[in-house]
């Protein structure tokens, strides 16, 4: 595409469109892109098909598409956001961007549980999940921890940017707060759960852009659960709820984890919008 010449917002899309197919990425991240830059929502966006892109624009858009075509670095990392339950939360190289499954996750609590006093999020990343319960529970004191320092920095942009009264500390799951006598009536994760054999099948997009420590789990993708399931028995009282993510193929195996250690636990498997076992609740 020669940069020196004016495009259209039209020319600018189909020569990206058709830039991606050849490299075997998404067309629709043509719009996205471009969208982005524009600073448009669709709607606009389709409107001004044969306005002229400003040349410094269209710069960057030549520049974006195919450092995405060759490197399958994801659109987010680009634009440095992404949408949670109608929230616009900041991501970079730093956290795993969230899937639109993680939303069914914070649907789930809503439904079980009314009115908490005390929630913890568990591997928190870029704090969407303490975040978004926070909004939605606001009388709710809500902590969230995590391992990585630099997931902190970025949770921390996102409490700040919402207005969101998270307490964040570093460390491993439920262990920050074991000696604090915090009593959660709410307990939340969506911890790695990859196993690492299943590296080598999945994009590139994700296996090469987003956190290692925050996708894969040692024994078969269960280490975290058992870990977090080993620190919630500590706790002084039983939360009313334990909710984690899951793997599509850890319906099972999850749920007898978590009767290993509570023979007596209550414990249902929430499928998402694909049917696929996504969310197990622990009472």
């Amino acid at each position: 595409m020669n940069k020196m010449t004016k495009r259209t917002v039209r020319e600018a899309r189909t020569w990206a469109s058709s830039f991606l197919k050849e490299h075997n990425r998404e067309e629709r991240v043509a719009e996205l892109l471009l969208r982005y830059l524009l600073g448009v929502n669709q709607a606009q966006f389709l409107a001004m098909q044969t306005d002229y892109v400003d040349p410094h624009i269209e710069h960057e858009f030549i520049s974006w598409v195919k450092d995405h075509a060759e490197s399958g670095k994801p659109i987010e990392h680009f634009t440095n956001e992404v949408e949670f339950y109608d929230r616009s939360f900041y991501v970079d190289g730093r956290v795993l961007i969230p899937r639109p499954e993680t939303e069914e996750l914070i649907v789930a609590l809503l439904n079980e549980v009314k009115n908490p006093q005390t929630v913890i999020d568990l591997g928190t990343g870029s704090g969407i999940i303490a975040i978004t319960l926070k909004k939605e529970w606001p009388e709710a004191k809500v902590y969230a921890s995590d391992l990585s320092e630099e997931a902190l920095s970025v949770a921390h942009i996102n409490s700040q940017k919402l207005g969101a009264d998270v307490q964040f500390e570093e460390g491993d799951f439920l262990k920050p707060f074991l000696n604090e006598g915090i009593t959660p009536d709410v307990v939340v994760s969506n911890p790695p759960y990859i196993p690492y054999a299943e590296r080598e099948h999945l994009s590139e997009t994700v296996s090469f852009h987003d956190p290692s420590q925050a996708l894969f789990a040692e024994d078969g993708g269960l280490a975290a659960y058992e870990t977090i399931i080993n620190q919630v028995i500590q706790l002084p009282q039983k939360p009313e709820l334990t909710a984690f993510e899951i793997g599509y193929d850890q319906g099972e195996t999850v749920p007898n984890l978590i009767k290993k250690y509570d023979s007596r636990a209550q414990v249902k498997v929430i499928q998402d919008i694909n049917g696929k076992d996504r969310i197990v609740l622990w009472r």
